[in-house]
């Protein structure tokens, strides 16, 4: 992913309104961040309970969304997140859903999936165990690629509404 400034990511917010993304704080290390190393970027933020963001690069710009994790916990022993096909425990993976870009969320419609609860799948994805000896790297490799175009799809469902009017 190319970086960006903080100035670029807010921008990119498609699905928040002004007092939202006035109000959105960055990670406290964002300006440490190795962008050449993210498929994606997504954080949970630091200041307010229970949102995220995901900025993702749609048609080579960044397009981003602002999430809310539902509130409570899943009876469930295990679950998996949608985007990073990571099995963890049910604690450790939330259902976040967006408020739709555009006229679509101003009428309600939102979209839902469940994503590592600190939003860090672009990490989980690289911490493979260690290959077995008939494994190759290639299995990681498209752990990766699947995980960062899972990310954009989820994006771009979000934000169709808003690049659709562009």
């Amino acid at each position: 992913m190319r970086p960006l400034t903080e100035a670029q990511v807010r921008a990119s917010i498609v699905n928040a309104s002004p007092d939202d993304l006035r109000l959105m704080e960055l990670p406290h290390d964002f300006v440490l961040l190795d962008w050449d190393h993210l498929d994606f970027f997504a954080w949970r933020d630091p200041r307010t309970r229970g949102r995220g963001y995901v900025v993702a690069e749609i048609d080579g710009e960044p397009t981003g969304i602002a999430l809310r994790a539902a509130e409570g916990s899943s009876r469930a022993r295990s679950a998996m997140c949608n985007v990073c096909h990571t099995m963890q425990p049910a604690d450790q993976v939330s259902l976040f859903s967006a408020r739709k870009a555009g006229s679509a969320g101003e009428h309600g419609d939102s979209v839902g999936t469940y994503l590592c609860a600190d939003l860090s799948c672009h990490e989980n994805v690289r911490l493979a165990a260690p290959l077995a000896p008939n494994e190759v790297r290639a299995s990681v490799d498209r752990r990766i690629d699947g995980t960062r175009r899972r990310a954009e799809a989820f994006v771009q469902q979000v934000a169709e509404t808003a690049r659709s009017r562009a």
